[in-house]
């Protein structure tokens, strides 16, 4: 089991539940769309991130990008980390039917590939994160992931190679690149296509 400082942002109770066996932190749940009305739970979230930082684990489908934006958008004055559950083709094993987008939510994710999410993020390694020369737009430019004719399939590209939801807007595919490398990785991850 891993301890985190940071509160952890999950969507519903079995992904609260699924994450309580993997790490040991302040787990708040939104009730999906619930914390759009929820004002209590959203000064906690704000409170404690300024406090600890936030990550947010949300379903890597619409929804979870949904509540993802909310969360950065009612905590903008927190640190936030933001990590990536892989899209995975299946259902979890509580419901009868696979969800609308058919992938695997935060709850239906092993214990390796929640760790393995935490990795890539940059959680584990924040003393590192924080010494190293961010990947700029400029940077995202340079390798047409935006503002060029091809961008939005480039991104996806990239996505599907980093196993992260397609959905990313570049602004999202840039908060995750700062975390996942630093500016020379990411430099040598397009270089080798």
């Amino acid at each position: 089991m891993i301890k985190l400082k940071q509160t952890v942002i999950v969507e519903g109770k079995y992904d609260k539940i699924t994450l309580e066996n993997v790490i040991d932190a302040l787990i708040i749940k939104t009730d999906g769309f619930g914390i759009f009305k929820d004002k209590e739970k959203c000064a906690l979230i704000r409170k404690t991130g300024e406090k600890n930082g936030i990550i947010i684990m949300t379903d890597s489908d619409s929804a979870g990008s949904v509540i993802r934006g909310y969360i950065k958008k009612i905590a903008s004055n927190c640190e936030i980390i933001n990590v990536y559950v892989p899209c995975l083709k299946g259902k979890e094993k509580r419901k009868a039917s696979p969800s609308k987008e058919g992938i695997l939510g935060v709850e239906g994710m092993s214990a390796q590939v929640i760790l393995s999410a935490l990795e890539k993020s940059g959680v584990m390694a924040d003393e590192v994160r924080e010494k190293r020369e961010k990947i700029t737009k400029t940077d995202m430019f340079e390798f047409g992931l935006s503002g060029t004719e091809n961008s939005a399939d480039n991104r996806k590209k990239l996505l599907k190679k980093l196993e992260l939801p397609e959905n990313l807007s570049p602004n999202a595919l840039l908060d995750v690149l700062n975390n996942f490398y630093s500016k020379e990785e990411f430099y040598e991850v397009m270089k080798n296509g």
